[in-house]
């Protein structure tokens, strides 16, 4: 993927002065006696990993964590896994995000266009102190397990604190995963209590709920209570066992007002996050409160420049990371816009009426809701004042050097836009965005401040300019505790320190470019190998979905011939525009378009037309399980995907066969 030698953004003097990220800087140079307050980037970036006991202390107290930090910041820091941060650390996790109980906005919830509300953070605060008295009162206490099968609401954002406030354990779903889905997740955690919705909108119609949470709370035996949140259902608790509805869940707590806040280790477990599914039963990922805090504190207010007052938005749900990241911005002191439902309600209007309404100052979505909104030629530029906005951030895939142009062009031409890689394995970010430095086209800005993340070749020797393995070298605070059921520890190695000895392997094909930033080309598993040659999936993808006649795509690698497990060739499954259909003329111009943007070897031996293309319930296609399917093999967990049914447009094509 190429990408200009000019940024397309650059921020102004009078910007980079008045980021969190500056006063940083200043802060750690007055603390420790280094010249950093003029440092450019990479020099800060060189610090926050050589000296880590330094930039994560001052990561804590910047951040104004609540808690007793202790003396040592960090044991064994070389060995990974094995690293044990902040020893003498006593913290909560909730405490450090309901810190305020003023009357101003604390999360704002649009359900699609049905359903508007808002509540302040003393709200916030009482509706968590009834519901963790609510908790405690049926014997919920730390290391407990709390599930959410909810939509994106403020309940499930208070249930997550009462939780946490107990040190209990917190894992969610959203609601469009079918029972098995769940049962896969939940089944291995064994919760206490499931809070469930009973429906949800979605592109203006009601999903009932009901009969799901009914089927899962009979077949989860650990359950001792079911607490049904009233949303676009009937409401009704009494056909689920030991189901009870909200209000009456808290009536008896009605009074509370105060919260008695758990003082745990900082490396107490905190959320239980899943692996995507699609190759097997899910991972059970634990993650630890402090960790997931400070990361969170550093990303928001260091790479994202949050501050207090501003109105952070992420479209997602409950069964994204990108939902545990959002609600982190309350310990930033940042609103939080919450939204349900589809994103293209009103032709893919709605979230940027949302925008304009709630004074939005940062706006996360996926690189496919950009590319989606640029195939249908919305100009947000034109129609909407989005005043406040300063930030953009893309994640899920990556988002090519077209997508950049797209946002600069026709969403606003004076933001840091920001694509972002990481996952739910780290409930985070290894690359992100640098609110002080530019956005080149194409490219993610940086590495995380405190990650020392590079690019390996096959030989484990550092590469630029050239296509890798993202790799982490030295731990980090946000590491899993582990995996749940994983006594000793061995399937966590496995999926993570396998490749190379005492570092981490991410499993991202990318390269690291000249400016010090990154591209991704997608996930290592998936790229393809053509005669020995590793191509990265987006690669093509970029230059395939440039077409206006094709709406998405997909490519895999198919054994070829049959039975040679040394080669592939490559096929391109194409979803294209209505009323059109795949033909000479079309395939011509797609073959054409990869031979001249990239290489020979690029271009597909089969082009085929398919309905849809499955995905994740975050919206991520599933390579993997499609190739699966064209081989015969069985795919171990459709739950895992948000249309399954689409699996079936690959299966026994009699195209491939020759």
């Amino acid at each position: 993927m190429s990408t200009s030698l000019a940024p397309i953004w650059q921020p102004s003097a009078r910007r980079i002065a008045a980021t969190r990220l500056t006063a940083f800087m200043k802060d750690a140079e007055k603390r420790w006696k280094r010249r950093l307050a003029s440092a450019d980037y990479q020099t800060l970036h060189a610090w926050s990993i050589d000296h880590p006991e330094e930039f994560w202390a001052t990561v804590w107290e910047f951040g104004d964590v609540r808690g007793e930090m202790g003396s040592t910041v960090v044991v064994d820091r070389e060995k990974m896994p094995g690293a044990q941060w902040f020893p003498q650390a006593r913290l909560n996790f909730a405490e450090n995000l309901l810190r305020r109980r003023d009357t101003s906005d604390a999360l704002v919830f649009w359900g699609e266009d049905k359903v508007k509300g808002r509540a302040s953070h003393a709200e916030l605060y009482r509706a968590v102190a009834q519901t963790a008295a609510a908790l405690r009162a049926i014997g919920v206490v730390k290391g407990d397990r709390v599930a959410a099968y909810l939509p994106n609401l403020p309940a499930a954002v208070v249930a997550m604190l009462a939780t946490a406030s107990i040190g209990a354990i917190f894992s969610s779903a959203s609601p469009d995963f079918g029972v098995q889905g769940v049962l896969d997740r939940f089944g291995q955690i064994e919760p206490k209590v499931l809070f469930a919705c009973d429906g949800y909108w979605y592109n203006g119609k009601v999903i009932d709920c009901l009969g799901k949470v009914a089927e899962i709370a009979a077949r989860l035996p650990s359950l001792q209570r079911v607490v049904v949140v009233p949303y676009a259902g009937s409401g009704e608790s009494m056909a689920v066992t030991h189901g009870v509805s909200l209000a009456d869940f808290l009536a008896p707590f009605a009074g509370e007002t105060e919260i008695r806040f758990e003082r745990l280790p900082f490396g107490h477990p905190l959320y239980i996050m899943y692996s995507s599914g699609t190759t097997g039963v899910p991972k059970c990922i634990v993650h630890c409160a402090g960790g997931a805090l400070l990361q969170h504190l550093k990303e928001h207010q260091l790479q994202a420049d949050v501050k207090p007052g501003d109105r952070l938005f992420y479209f997602t749900t409950c069964g994204w990371m990108m939902w545990n990241w959002l609600v982190s911005g309350l310990a930033s002191g940042a609103t939080l816009l919450l939204y349900d439902g589809s994103p293209f309600v009103g032709r893919g209007s709605i979230l940027f009426d949302y925008a304009d309404a709630e004074g939005m100052t940062h706006f996360g979505t996926s690189a496919k809701f950009i590319d989606a909104i640029a195939k249908i030629a919305l100009q947000p530029r034109r129609t909407h004042q989005l005043k406040h906005l300063r930030a953009m951030f893309s994640t899920g895939s990556p988002l090519v050097a077209e997508g950049f142009d797209y946002v600069y062009a026709n969403i606003k031409p004076d933001l840091q836009l920001a694509s972002i890689s990481g996952g739910t394995d780290i409930i985070s970010c290894f690359v992100l965005g640098n609110p002080n430095g530019p956005v080149y086209r194409g490219e993610i800005q940086c590495a995380g401040l405190g990650m020392a993340v590079d690019v390996f070749d096959d030989d484990g020797r550092p590469v630029r300019g050239e296509k890798g393995e993202l790799v982490c070298t030295r731990s980090f605070p946000v590491m899993p505790i582990g995996f749940w059921n994983d006594a000793d520890g061995a399937r966590y190695r496995a999926a993570y320190f396998e490749r190379f000895d005492n570092i981490w392997c991410h499993g991202d094909f990318a390269e690291r470019t000249q400016h010090d930033g990154f591209i991704i080309y997608g996930r290592s598993d998936a790229t393809l190998n053509p005669g020995g040659v590793r191509i990265g999936t987006a690669e093509i993808y970029r230059q395939v979905e440039k077409l206006v006649e094709v709406v998405e795509s997909l490519v895999i690698g198919q054994d070829w011939p049959p039975g040679n497990s040394g080669d592939v060739r490559v096929v391109l499954f194409v979803k294209l525009r209505e009323g059109l259909l795949h033909d000479d003329a079309l395939e011509g111009r797609i073959k054409q378009v990869i031979r001249d943007n990239t290489t020979p070897r690029h271009v597909p031996a089969k082009i085929l037309q398919v309905a849809d293309i499955p995905r994740t319930k975050s919206g991520k296609i599933v390579e993997l399980a499609v190739r699966n399917v064209v081989h015969g093999h069985p795919v171990k967990n459709v739950e895992a995907l948000a249309n399954p049914e689409a699996l079936e447009h690959f299966r026994n094509r009699t195209e491939l066969s020759s």
